[in-house]
């Protein structure tokens, strides 16, 4: 498979292999997002996994915003 992408390597996989473990795909409102668990429980956002411009504009799957359990399903 080829994927075409104006970004480089480092901007679409992760430099430490060892971080693939910290971070988890999950739902927030119907939007698929990658966050990483902190040591309180609670979860970070990393990354928002959409085309849709308008899932963009949500406040609650921006990356740095903080969830808890209760707010995806997996």
């Amino acid at each position: 498979m080829i994927h075409y992408t104006p970004l480089s390597e480092h901007d679409i996989f992760e430099d430490d292999p060892t971080q693939y473990d910290q971070h988890k795909i999950v739902h927030v409102r119907g939007k698929s997002v990658k966050v990483q668990q902190l040591e309180d429980g609670s979860y970070q956002v990393v990354h928002l996994l959409s085309t849709n411009p308008q899932h963009y504009l949500d406040q609650h799957c921006m990356p740095g915003t903080i969830l808890k359990q209760q707010d995806f399903r997996d």
